[in-house]
């Protein structure tokens, strides 16, 4: 008899699976689950809800209760497929001696893991987390988050909402250019354009965003430094990760992202991100084995530099076991939010970073991952 396999799918930084038709990892999740079933793998997988911006312990707790609803009627293989932030609570999750929750017990489940991959994950930490601590960070990243959203169920953002942000971008270095009255007109236009029901949710979310952001001092470098220093492999699991690199912003990316008026708008979000990311501390910079850099190398054709990153995350930050595959793209292109809207459902971006990912590259990527979940199972 087949043994049946759990996946579970961990969202990053303010993941939104709990919105609906707003859906975090839909591509990625339909795409595997679709890729085990050829295989012939009996597998369950499952998107978590998390809290979004809550302490590594906290959502690492939310994992755990998704896992003992889901996976305590059998005594299956366990595997933890983890975005971002999403990542770091894969590795606590299977940390031996963890504790994350008073109410649940974590080992019987850790013991089960198999296999964690992290995509884009910030194992050295990002400094984009440190310029989130400031007042102003903190009301970007709230304004970032509905952008998102709004973005995923209308498609696009209001072009009127676009040149007000656009501006407040060019003027980003000098703190009084940030107006609070046209940050809240911003938020009020964009809200008003859902429905009551929905509106009602992505203001709480939002709200949740605000109340609890234990979080972004985690993921600094210095953070990540400490939560380096306490979580540890588990001898048995697999660790793989997924690395991205996107072009930095440039003359050739803004044509890359094309004449649109909304899509070079939203480039300069892209190159402003990028731009507070490339400011990683060369001593944060973590060493890597001849096999990741090996790999890095032939995925590049160079190692990547130190300011090299993916719009939100450093590239050498995200490197964490086998490197699994090392592609040309932004933070959110490895979940399927990239540009491609004559595919069915379409693929919407937000993050215009012109990277030039698309679908191949995609289903190419998140094949690899099935390969690695099921690497066992190929032996036998």
């Amino acid at each position: 008899m087949s043994v049946k396999h759990h996946v579970y799918l961990v969202p990053g930084f303010f993941g939104f699976t709990n919105l609906g038709e707003l859906l975090y990892f839909g591509h990625a999740y339909e795409f595997l689950k679709q890729d085990l079933a050829r295989r012939g793998i009996d597998a369950e997988v499952v998107t978590i809800v998390s809290h979004p911006t809550a302490s590594i312990r906290q959502r690492t707790a939310d994992l755990l209760k998704a896992v003992s609803e889901t996976a305590s009627g059998d005594d299956g293989p366990i595997h933890l497929v983890g975005h971002s932030t999403g990542g770091l609570d894969a590795r606590l999750f299977v940390s031996p001696g963890a504790q994350v929750s008073d109410v649940l017990e974590l080992e019987p489940f850790a013991r089960r893991v198999r296999s964690v991959v992290t995509l884009s994950a910030p194992h050295a930490g990002t400094p984009l987390a440190t310029f989130f601590l400031g007042l102003f960070g903190q009301q970007l990243l709230k304004l970032l988050s509905l952008f998102t959203m709004y973005v995923l169920r209308f498609g696009r953002l209001p072009l009127s909402v676009v040149f007000r942000f656009g501006h407040l971008m060019a003027r980003a270095d000098d703190q009084l250019g940030w107006k609070a009255t046209l940050l809240d007109q911003l938020f009020d236009q964009l809200l008003g354009d859902f429905s009551s029901e929905r509106r009602d949710a992505v203001t709480k979310f939002l709200w949740d965003v605000g109340r609890d952001t234990s979080l972004i001092p985690q993921l600094t470098p210095e953070g990540i430094d400490l939560f380096n220093g306490g979580t540890h492999d588990r001898p048995g699991v697999r660790y793989g990760s997924v690395v991205t690199q996107a072009r930095p912003p440039s003359l050739r990316t803004r044509l890359a992202a094309g004449l649109d008026p909304y899509a070079q708008l939203t480039h300069t979000i892209y190159a402003f991100v990028y731009g507070q990311t490339q400011r990683m501390p060369l001593t944060q910079l973590p060493l890597h084995t001849p096999a990741q850099t090996a790999a890095l190398v032939q995925a590049y054709g160079a190692m990547p530099g130190p300011t090299a990153c993916d719009g939100i995350v450093p590239t050498r930050s995200q490197v964490y076991g086998r490197v699994l595959a090392a592609v040309r793209a932004d933070h959110l292109d490895a979940i399927g939010h990239f540009d491609q809207p004559a595919h069915q459902p379409p693929h919407v971006d937000w993050l215009i970073s012109g990277s030039g990912f698309r679908r191949p590259q995609f289903e190419a990527m998140w094949k690899t991952i099935g390969d690695f979940l099921m690497e066992d199972e190929a032996t036998r």
